[in-house]
């Protein structure tokens, strides 16, 4: 389990993250919700290590982030960061392989069965520079996917920031079906998500965040409700049961945020 405890973060005096607490526990998809400037990805950052809250305390297992050194961390956790930034001529193949610790027979399974869930096996001999943006994203997850792939006895995570913004509404669902399955191998999986209704169709908790604090937090059919939505973007929705899966489906309700303002025979919308 992860254990996020009144956390409170700042960056050039201005507040991030203020007295933010919840919980991730394996075997659970928590998808975090919540505007641009929400303190989303800074949040990932904290809770992966990358950087350090101010106040508050991070747990993984009950043991304190700070306590861990990174090699430590890299067996407990996996990170797929929003943007990656490769200055190096490396195949996708290489990427891929960076930070597994498998030996050799275990990599050459584990690659190939990664490889294949990914979509990624035609690219691996491909410079990773000349791939597209989607192509990209997807060798990122096997990349993350190859470090935390073999099972382990002892409780992992998964940091996901906009792990689906480069890919087509197909790979998006391929991805978090993907992500889901993860859950049997004793993983907890945390995703910063754009899509409402891609986290409404697909998370068991919600996390919602405007301003660095939390809105509301729970299970999804607790937390997309039309007032949580609506206060947390600013944004008024209608919501109703999806027809297949009768999870939340969020629409929103354009009549009460859109004017047509008309300057002679134009008209504009704002």
């Amino acid at each position: 389990m992860i254990e996020v405890r009144n956390i409170h973060h700042c960056l050039s005096g201005k507040m991030i993250i203020d007295e933010l607490s919840f919980e991730l526990n394996t075997g659970e998809l928590l998808c975090v919700l919540g505007p641009n400037g929400a303190g989303k990805s800074t949040l990932l950052k904290l809770l992966s290590g990358e950087s350090h809250c101010k106040s508050g305390q991070v747990l993984y297992n009950k043991q304190a982030i700070h306590e861990l050194n990174p090699k430590q961390l890299s067996k407990i956790r996996a990170v797929m960061p929003q943007h990656s930034t490769v200055s190096f001529p490396f195949s996708a193949k290489e990427i891929i392989m960076i930070g597994s610790d498998l030996n050799k027979n275990e990599l050459a399974k584990t690659l190939a069965e990664v490889t294949k869930l990914t979509k990624v096996d035609q690219l691996l001999d491909r410079p990773y520079q000349q791939l597209s943006g989607g192509e990209k994203q997807r060798v990122q997850l096997a990349r993350v996917l190859m470090q935390i792939w073999k099972d382990a006895p002892y409780p992992r995570f998964l940091f996901l920031d906009e792990p689906t913004s480069s890919l087509d509404i197909a790979q998006q669902y391929q991805v978090f079906e993907i992500v889901k399955s993860l859950k049997s191998k004793n993983i907890g999986i945390l995703a910063v998500v754009h899509d409402i209704n891609l986290a409404a169709q697909s998370a068991d908790k919600v996390l919602l965040l405007k301003s660095g604090r939390a809105m509301a937090f729970g299970t999804t059919d607790e937390i997309i409700t039309k007032e949580n939505i609506s206060r947390t973007f600013d944004h008024q929705v209608l919501i109703q049961a999806h027809p297949i899966t009768q999870k939340p489906l969020i629409i929103s309700n354009i009549n009460q945020n859109y004017h047509a303002k008309t300057y002679g025979n134009i008209s504009y919308a704002n």
